[in-house]
């Protein structure tokens, strides 16, 4: 048995896992898990560079998970970073801030390299499913990027475009600086057209339409899930491996579509860093559902940061 730690630090969000891995039996047993809204990649679309307050956020939060890290006494650590940090500049700053808080150097990984740890993640508990039929369509809806994976036992094919709850956010529901709530028609048709060139751009790479099964990952996907099962607060017992329907998904990105700020934070199961960004999200899980005419999706909250973890181990 060997103790692991896990970090992933992607546009939105930054999140650890220390787990027990025995890689004899293939079992992971998870001993602490925790996320944390940093927006890394705040303005990075605009500006191609991690802006000092974002940095300052991010390593705030190393600090918090290196006393987590000793506390728990894992013996390795691997820390990964996606999309925001491949696509800045100054992405030297965050390199260094890490190293010198966690002792480690963040990878910066590619957008397959990202696609290969969701879909280890998220299906290596599901291989003795008989109710899901194999192969697989794993989509990891981020904040910067979104990554689509088909694959059985292992990765047939995979691709990473740059849509993500984020990046689409701050490209077409901005305006001087401020959040559109709620967008405008024109927006949205925006943010579909931008959806609808990358899902093209995936499809050159990765047969969407030949997968039997959907699998949605990370923040997006999950709070859609809490929202159609109406949970007063955030129960990932009762999120993982639910199924929510594509006319669920659509009702509810309608409805968060039509939603101001203001209403939208009376939603218990919606984290406040992700209040501004939600809808964005929904459009691209809703796009991709009626693209590849997946009637659910089966709601994993394994992920890239379990294939991290396995990785390590």
């Amino acid at each position: 048995m060997t103790r692991v730690a896990a970090v992933d630090c992607g546009t939105n969000s930054i999140r650890l896992l220390v787990a027990d891995c025995d890689p004899a039996t293939g079992e992971l047993t998870e001993l602490d898990r925790r996320m944390t809204i940093v927006r890394l990649g705040q303005g990075v679309d605009r500006t191609g560079r991690l802006a000092p307050e974002a940095l300052e956020r991010t390593f705030a939060a190393c600090r918090e998970y290196a006393a987590v890290i000793k506390e728990h006494g894992a013996q390795r650590l691997r820390f990964v970073a996606t999309s925001a940090s491949r696509d800045a500049e100054n992405r030297d700053e965050f390199v260094r801030g890490v190293l010198d808080i966690l002792g480690v150097e963040p990878e910066v990984i590619s957008g397959d390299q990202e696609a290969e740890f969701s879909f280890t993640g998220a299906t290596r508990e599901l291989a003795g499913r008989q109710d899901l039929t194999r192969p697989y369509l794993v989509v990891d809806i981020g904040g910067g990027s979104t990554e689509f994976v088909v694959g059985d036992s292992a990765v047939r094919a995979a691709r990473s475009v740059d849509i993500g709850c984020v990046r689409m956010t701050e490209r077409h529901l901005v305006r001087e600086g401020v959040v559109t709530d709620p967008p405008a028609p024109e927006q949205i048709a925006a943010i579909r057209a931008d959806i609808e060139a990358a899902l093209d751009l995936a499809e050159e790479t990765v047969p969407l339409r030949e997968a039997h099964t959907l699998v949605g990952l990370a923040g997006s996907v999950t709070t859609i899930s809490a929202i159609a099962q109406n949970l007063p607060a955030y129960d990932s017992s009762a999120i993982h491996h639910s199924r929510v329907s594509r006319t669920q998904v659509r009702e509810i990105t309608d409805r968060l579509l039509r939603s101001t700020h203001a209403e939208r934070t009376t939603i218990g199961a919606l984290h406040p860093g992700r209040v501004d960004v939600i809808a964005a999200g929904a459009l691209i899980l809703l796009a991709l559902m009626e693209r590849t005419d997946a009637q659910e999706v089966v709601v994993s909250e394994h992920d890239i940061l379990d294939g991290i973890a396995w990785s390590v181990a």
